[in-house]
């Protein structure tokens, strides 16, 4: 039976009374993340230390909360969004740089870090953290690490999991422990991969070794633009398919492109269908050749302007005009939804001709800005909710685009992770033995089933007497509009 009231005194007396909150509107604050699903959280606490983390997971434990990690609360898909009255873990204030050794290509750093002002710190060093979300102002090391988050330079350098090499964790009876190693290899099993990306359903993430990468010597920054989305998608194909594969290759179409110009005026060009955002880098003779055999691509697909950037703060500009594109699209409706399913790069075309068409019929808005280098889609999908029936055809909508993706051969997610929005899609690309062995993986770092439960796995998955739907949660099916994908345990689309 849950004691809030005694979990709040304990956690009071180990952290002080200014780490912990119970007050209503903090409750409502932290009762979700940026995706559309509110749910309950109990208690708020605010730690600054690994021994911190442990008490709050003992004291959970001791009064039988589920722990929820939360970080900047930047993630997409309901990961961090409690259930149940859960005790929320805000690792925002650990957020300090540990250690960066240079000599061994490292660095030592807490999870509230957020991701840009590791990459600021590293300024003049001659290297940096090359995974570079979008959300990377105010995105946390920690989120990040939780659900193997990707970006831009990503195509070529790997998502975060490649950028990992180690991690301390608190698991769910307050054990300290650490997976992977500072060496390039750690003997046996490689529990570090392991814990990337699982939202934290094994265990309370309290400091990242991660990889640093030598800066390039050189780099090419070039914007395209096409008056057909089908050749910007077919020159994706063919840059790749020519032997290049560019540090970043984004695109987004013309309704994307006419939001961010009007928010950054990048100089992107409007009347343009679809845009590339090429960048190659390397020493300076590579990234000459490349950006030619690039050019050429584009030229043999009607490529309508090409512009290439003259200055480092002409590729700045550039480049916030893409990474602005979620806060751009305010300027269409007050709300949006996305999905990011990974797709062969051969069936672009096919695909948002699909989106395009899936949205068409049911009346909703839809502009896509994506990761093209590794079919990456981020479909947005633009509504306002306080239209009636509005949420219903855009959670339609959304279950329609994820089959489709995943019936051209994609997967369900290149970094935004499952959380609560699609777990219950799992069933699609995974068989009942695939979803019973990762349960069996979750319970061997978590047998209490009180870490962030709900999450990732669908309701059901069973590993011998583990449930994933443990520590005492009902499930209660909401949006049955939609189907699969919008039963969401004790929460509420909102």
């Amino acid at each position: 039976m849950q004691d809030l009231h005694a979990a709040r005194r304990e956690l009071e007396e180990a952290l002080g009374a200014d780490a912990v909150l119970s007050d209503p509107l903090a409750l409502r604050l932290y009762a979700r993340d940026a995706s559309m699903v509110e749910g309950s959280a109990g208690l708020v606490v605010f730690p600054l230390s690994t021994d911190d983390v442990v008490a709050c997971v003992r004291a959970a434990a001791a009064h039988h909360l589920s722990v929820v990690p939360r970080g900047s609360g930047t993630g997409l898909t309901g990961a961090s969004t409690p259930i149940g009255d859960a005790l929320v873990v805000v690792t925002s204030k650990m957020n300090r740089i540990l250690e960066i050794r240079t000599e061994d290509r490292l660095a030592w750093v807490e999870p509230g870090l957020f991701n840009l002002d590791l990459g600021t710190a590293l300024r003049g060093t001659g290297f940096t953290y090359m995974p570079d979300p979008s959300s990377q102002q105010v995105s946390s090391i920690g989120g990040n690490v939780a659900t193997n988050a990707g970006g831009p330079h990503c195509l070529a350098y790997g998502v975060t999991s490649a950028h990992v090499l180690a991690l301390d964790l608190v698991l769910s009876d307050g054990t300290v422990t650490r997976v992977g190693s500072e060496g390039p290899e750690a003997a046996g099993y490689d529990l570090r991969g392991v814990v990337v990306g699982s939202e934290g359903t094994l265990g309370l993430v309290t400091a990242a070794c991660v990889r640093l990468t030598p800066e390039p010597p050189a780099i090419r920054t070039m914007l395209m633009g096409f008056a057909k989305v089908e050749d910007c998608a077919a020159t994706v194909s063919a840059i790749i398919a020519g032997g290049v594969v560019p540090a970043a290759l984004e695109m987004m179409d013309q309704g994307i492109v006419r939001a961010v110009e009007a928010f950054t005026h990048a100089g992107y060009p409007t009347d343009a269908a679809a845009v590339l955002l090429v960048e190659v880098d390397g020493i300076a003779s590579g990234v000459a050749a490349e950006a030619r055999e690039v050019e050429e691509a584009a030229r043999g697909h009607e490529v309508g302007s090409i512009r290439v950037a003259a200055s480092p703060e002409e590729r700045a500009l550039l480049w916030k005009g893409r990474k602005s594109a979620f806060g751009a699209i305010a300027q269409i409706a007050p709300h949006y939804h996305l999905h990011d399913c990974v797709v062969p790069r051969t069936k672009l075309v096919e695909i948002l001709t699909g989106v395009y068409a899936i949205c068409r019929r049911e009346g909703i808005t839809v502009t896509n800005v994506f990761h093209a280098g590794d079919g990456n889609l981020h479909p947005l999908l633009s509504f306002d909710r306080s239209e009636p029936g509005v949420l219903e055809r855009v959670l339609r909508s959304s279950e329609e685009i994820v089959r489709l993706c995943v019936d051209a051969g994609g997967s369900l997610s290149g970094e935004h992770g499952i959380g609560l929005e699609k777990r219950d899609f799992m069933p699609l690309v995974f068989t009942d033995d695939d979803l019973a062995a990762q349960a069996c993986v979750r319970s061997a770092f978590d047998p209490s089933g009180r870490m962030n439960p709900q999450k990732v796995l669908p309701d059901g998955a069973r590993c011998g007497d583990f449930a994933v739907a443990a520590a005492g949660t009902d499930t209660t099916g909401i949006g049955d509009a939609a189907g699969i994908g919008t039963t969401i345990p004790e929460g509420t689309w909102i």
